[in-house]
């Protein structure tokens, strides 16, 4: 059987700090969580906004303490306050599959980690 693709690490239920309309693009995202959930800078993830639905593809960079910006074209989809879901995903041989766990952390009022 061929490779599948699975969650690799998830930012559970973050609030958005801001959009940026002016900004090039993709999401700043607290430096210290994206590190906690192993996910790189310049990495894709998607973004799943709880509150209205919206689901975009973009990337990671990093940002500063507490925060979540919705830059460039990726403003549109959501606004402060509103919760997200971030995930990156991983494609893994079958061999692999036994032994992956992916990153979770949820976060909590503001921006603060819950548990991980």
């Amino acid at each position: 059987m061929g490779n599948r693709c699975l969650l690799k690490s998830k930012i559970h239920r973050a609030t958005i700090t801001d959009a940026n309309i002016d900004y090039e693009g993709s999401i700043s995202i607290d430096v210290d969580l994206l590190e906690r959930a192993g996910i790189l800078p310049y990495e894709r993830v998607d973004v799943l906004n709880v509150d209205n639905g919206e689901r975009l593809t973009t990337y990671a960079i990093e940002g500063g303490k507490g925060e979540f910006c919705l830059n460039g074209a990726a403003a549109h989809k959501g606004k402060a306050g509103q919760k997200i879901i971030i995930c990156t995903y991983v494609w893994l041989d079958e061999d692999e599959l036994a032994l992956h766990k992916p990153k979770v952390v949820l976060l909590g009022d503001g921006n603060k980690v819950k548990k991980a």
